[in-house]
């Protein structure tokens, strides 16, 4: 008779896939343990039923506008932060897309959303990824500058898109058909898929900016106001990839 361990250990070295099966087989085996890992194994099976079902909710716009064609999930993250730049990502997903997990990018451990990144990046028909930065920021305010970043995503897709599904937003000067969707990264896959993207983006950015400017912890704050962000700020002042326009009352 094979040990309670090695049993467990079958259980936890295989896919969820493949627990159906092996729950089947050690059903019999009345052992405390071995019915310990049959309960946690169907917990995960369950786990991932419902995650599928999450998912298909989050479908519903791809189902409802993806006979026109491509669908382009747009989203932009860096609108807040006093230093940086604003990042808008553009995301073709495919058809068929299985990609499990996909949420607003704020939704998620970092962790997570550099696993999603890496699957998007892999299985995406195209990505597009536009900057903005802090003096374009200055120039034409945020939202000008936010758009800016989207225009610029949008222009980098290799695949031509037939409708843009955006977060809250409706793009200025953009002829493609667009469907805002409010709250739209945790209502549609492909808005998610291109928080994650953007997210993950700049915030690679800003800790490759920590290097160069460690005295403000951009690693860590990805350049939003935290308090150590801006008592650095008052007392060492701005540096080069800092808002002017956000950071007058503070220095």
């Amino acid at each position: 008779m094979e040990k309670i361990g090695e049993i467990r250990a079958r259980f936890l070295a295989c896919g969820v896939e493949e627990l159906p099966e092996l729950i089947e087989r050690y059903r019999p085996d009345e052992r405390s343990g071995v019915q310990e890992a049959i309960q946690r194994a169907q917990k995960k099976i369950e786990a991932l039923e419902k995650e599928k079902e999450r998912t298909w909710r989050m479908q519903a716009y791809e189902r409802e506008y993806g006979a026109y064609g491509y669908l382009c999930g747009i989203d932009e993250v860096g609108r807040g932060p006093l230093a940086g730049p604003v990042v808008a990502g553009a995301v073709i997903l495919p058809r068929d897309c299985q990609i499990l997990y996909l949420n607003d990018s704020k939704q998620l451990s970092a962790k997570k959303r550099e696993e999603l990144y890496e699957v998007i990046m892999k299985e995406a028909v195209s990505v597009g990824l536009g900057f903005v930065g802090p003096e374009r920021i200055d120039e034409i305010n945020i939202l000008n500058a936010t758009y800016e970043a989207m225009r610029q995503a949008i222009g980098k897709l290799t695949a031509e898109p037939a409708v843009l599904l955006n977060d809250a937003v409706t793009i200025p000067g953009v002829s493609i058909r667009q469907v805002p969707i409010i709250k739209g990264d945790a209502k549609s896959v492909s808005i998610a898929a291109a928080s994650i993207v953007a997210k993950v983006t700049r915030d690679r950015l800003m800790e490759r900016y920590d290097e160069i400017y460690p005295q403000y912890g951009f690693a860590s704050n990805k350049g939003y106001g935290a308090a150590a962000h801006i008592e650095a700020l008052k007392k060492y002042g701005p540096t080069p990839i800092h808002r002017r326009s956000f950071i007058g009352h503070f220095i």
